[in-house]
């Protein structure tokens, strides 16, 4: 194997470990950092719809049961779970794979029973009650997503509809029954606000960004070798080629090798400085001995 064949190995080899591992480590930055932004999505979205659950219980409520018809017929308005859904399902028009839900294992209205897996995340979060927020990923019809739950914790308000049924509000009976929705606890988690980001757009731009540097780190290898190539031939293989033809020339006899130039102080120009007198002292040794 010729020694530029030799270096082209080495420096693939080289180039080939760190490529790997700048590949490795550039992919769990890019995909990190796109769920990073997802959750930075979701988390805004929380506290959009927190927002408007409190202004709805603190502004709009005490208004809404002041009018006259809040005594005999439901008005759902007055629930800030009413208003943040309400508000979010606007939202979806725009944004259809996003969602919103205010999952209960016990709830007055059943579209709002939570499915199998929103009901293991209410009995983590209700497990661990110093737990504040539980982010995780799930598959979707539309591909992954990645959801962020808050405790739904049973509040003074809460008590009022949802302690007894023969408590509740007549007007709610009415409209949902006594079958469900009732004999939640004070500062019992019951459900959990769940917002539920697709993963598919950051991820898709994650895998653009590698690829893209993925392109730039091959044509980046093949030019370094290039360059590399160009300068171990021009600076190391060409000279030596010079010395080995004219020592071959000489070992054949050949007395009209012309004296080889020195150029430089580095190793190659000592090999060839070495040649040099060797060729000297050949002439030298070969003059005395016709003399003789």
């Amino acid at each position: 194997m010729k020694l530029l064949a030799k270096f082209n190995l080495i420096l693939l080899v080289i180039f080939g470990v760190g490529g790997f591992l700048i590949c490795q480590l550039a992919s769990s930055f890019l995909i990190r950092n796109a769920r990073r932004e997802v959750t930075g999505q979701a988390e805004l979205m929380a506290a959009s719809t927190q927002a408007v659950r409190d202004y709805t219980d603190e502004d709009l409520k005490p208004l809404l049961e002041q009018n006259p018809r809040h005594r005999v017929r439901f008005l759902a308005e007055t629930v800030p779970f009413y208003a943040a859904t309400t508000t979010f399902n606007k939202l979806r028009k725009s944004y259809p794979d996003y969602s919103y839900k205010e999952a209960t294992l016990n709830p007055t209205n059943p579209e709002d029973r939570a499915s199998d897996w929103e009901a293991d995340v209410i009995h983590e979060l209700s497990d661990h009650p110093d737990q504040k927020t539980k982010v995780g990923e799930r598959e979707t019809p539309s591909g992954q997503a990645l959801f962020l739950a808050r405790p739904i914790k049973v509040g003074a308000g809460c008590l009022e509809c949802h302690s007894l049924a023969a408590t509740a509000p007549h007007a709610m009976l009415a409209v949902y029954g006594s079958a469900n929705g009732f004999g939640w606890k004070p500062n019992e988690i019951v459900g959990a606000q769940i917002i539920s980001v697709p993963m598919s757009v950051p991820i898709a731009i994650a895998n653009q960004a590698f690829r893209g540097l993925l392109v730039a780190l091959i044509l980046t290898m093949l030019a370094a070798i290039l360059a590399l190539d160009a300068g171990v031939y021009w600076l190391v293989i060409r000279p030596l080629k010079v010395v080995s033809e004219s020592g071959d020339r000489i070992s054949r006899g050949d007395k009209d090798v012309p004296p080889l130039v020195v150029s430089g102080k580095d190793e190659i120009a000592s090999v060839t400085e070495s040649f040099h007198r060797m060729q000297v002292s050949l002439a030298k040794a070969l003059a005395m001995l016709k003399e003789d």
